[in-house]
């Protein structure tokens, strides 16, 4: 990756229904501007995100989505509401971002959830985005969740599936079960579960075990705004019609793009993007024989960098 660096402009945007986004600005003031947009949804960014592009050709812009990261109020908080946090919410937040900071056209970088916020927002505003780079691809159609939480990927990891559904009835829906525990007022009950809910996810994203990135993962307050963010996202699948993200998919003709997908991609498995691509006139698939789904394992690396280096002229 490129060498660490420090954002030179950020804040916090009042974007409406109570919630202030963070944005943080670095690299070159007079590049070509990029966002990156993270997973989850509710990951939150990190300095590490600054490192995909050369900062010396870009001008990179993050951006916590509500309620997670540096933005506020941040979902692990008491009574927190996430009934003004949608897709299509965040969607609108990145324009009144890219509109604060005076950009006309933006790359547009997402990885699993957020390359579901990145396809969301280039079918909806194509006029604005110069080029995208995702990675593993995740749609949110029905069967890509049935396979993360219905047992399907739990078949290659029992024991860590097994901790999933001692919290629920047998049989039961994973999802809307932990939808409710998540729910509970009382931290003794929804704590436990979202640590849960976040360290079967920190477990699976990369083909070989990293358990400085599951403890990361089992942070109480992270893991808090992460499973409810991201199970109340997919218990409305993301406000999105049943394969909506590649039906509209012609809408991103004339729009350069580079998939980035892990042969051994647990989460979201490589099915997904190869259908992407196909309805993506234009678009280059580039599957790593020797990937999973983090962004920074090593094939799955040097295929983003090689991206962004591309797109950067």
């Amino acid at each position: 990756m490129y060498p660490e660096i420090e954002p030179y402009d950020q804040g916090l945007l009042d974007v409406g229904d109570g919630y202030r986004v963070y944005w943080e600005v670095c690299g070159n003031p007079y590049g070509k501007p990029v966002v990156f947009l993270h997973g989850g949804p509710g990951g939150g960014c990190s300095p590490v995100h600054r490192r995909l592009f050369d900062p010396a050709a870009y001008r990179i812009v993050l951006i916590d989505q509500r309620g997670c990261g540096r933005s506020v109020p941040h979902a692990s908080d008491p009574g927190a509401d996430l009934s003004a946090n949608t897709t299509w919410h965040l969607v609108a937040d990145l324009e009144k971002v890219r509109e604060h900071l005076g950009v006309d056209r933006w790359q547009v970088f997402g990885g699993s959830w957020g390359s579901t916020l990145a396809l969301a927002y280039a079918e909806t505003h194509p006029d604005r985005v110069t080029e995208m780079v995702l990675r593993g691809v995740f749609t949110l159609r029905r069967k890509e969740l049935d396979w993360y939480y219905g047992g399907g990927a739990g078949s290659l990891f029992p024991e860590l599936w097994a901790e999933v559904v001692a919290r629920v009835p047998e049989g039961a829906d994973v999802i809307e079960s932990y939808g409710r525990l998540l729910a509970d007022p009382d931290p003794a009950v929804h704590e436990p579960a979202a640590v849960a809910w976040s360290v079967w996810e920190g477990s699976t994203v990369t083909l070989l075990p990293r358990p400085e990135l599951v403890e990361a993962f089992a942070q109480p307050r992270y893991a808090v705004a992460f499973a409810r963010i991201e199970n109340y996202y997919f218990r409305h699948a993301g406000w999105l019609e049943e394969g909506q993200l590649l039906r509209d998919a012609g809408k991103l003709a004339g729009i350069p793009g580079v998939i980035v997908q892990g042969r051994y991609d647990l989460a979201t498995p490589a099915t997904t993007a190869w259908d992407l691509h196909r309805a993506w006139p234009g678009s280059e698939l580039v599957i790593v024989p020797d990937g999973g789904h983090a962004f920074d394992e090593p094939g799955i690396l040097r295929a983003l960098l090689a991206a962004t280096d591309r797109f950067r002229a």
